[in-house]
């Protein structure tokens, strides 16, 4: 497959993603896993949960990150623009329609049970999301470890989440101990 044909399939694909998911970046995760390493095998599944810690620390929405990452590794700076383009361009229009109408429609009944819907199927995403990012990560104790005391501070002391995952990628870091060659 050409650059260009590359690119035009990586916009329509992550286009059809951006335009079918709602609830944000987590909740997309399971459609692209599903389309990028199990349908069209464009990366792996190491790969991916690589590329979503990546896009979970880098400025900016986990989705356009992940996006771009993705298309940089399939096909270089055009891949990347082709999938960042193709993730935001249903979003924008779609917010652009919403708030030329939302005063129109915000007291409807049947925009406030939509709405109902749409939260429960992000809850089944977003649960589904943290799945796909389980399945690829490491399943030491010290991870485990790690995964609980960052669950314990966040979610029960209100730590800064920000914090806790610079704390947890030094621990990472020091725990591997890659300076010395080291393979764990």
């Amino acid at each position: 497959m050409q650059n260009k044909e590359k690119c035009i399939a990586i916009f329509k694909t992550f286009m059809k993603i951006g335009a079918f998911t709602f609830g944000g970046g987590y909740a997309m995760l399971p459609m692209i896993e599903r389309s990028m390493v199990q349908q069209k095998k464009w990366i792996t599944e190491e790969e991916m949960t690589d590329m979503v810690a990546i896009s979970e620390v880098t400025p900016g929405p986990i989705m356009v990150n992940l996006a771009t990452f993705v298309g940089s590794k399939i096909a270089g700076v055009p891949g990347a623009i082709a999938a960042t383009l193709g993730v935001i361009v249903p979003s924008f229009c779609a917010i652009t329609i919403i708030a030329m109408f939302m005063r129109q429609i915000s007291d409807m009944m049947v925009v406030k049970y939509a709405f109902v819907g749409i939260r429960a199927a992000v809850l089944v995403l977003v649960i589904k999301a943290i799945g796909v990012v389980y399945r690829g990560c490491n399943k030491s104790v010290f991870a485990y470890i790690i995964m609980g005391l960052a669950l314990l501070f966040v979610a029960f002391f209100y730590a800064n989440a920000i914090m806790v995952l610079i704390i947890a990628a030094i621990l990472g870091i020091v725990y591997s101990k890659p300076w010395k060659g080291e393979d764990k």
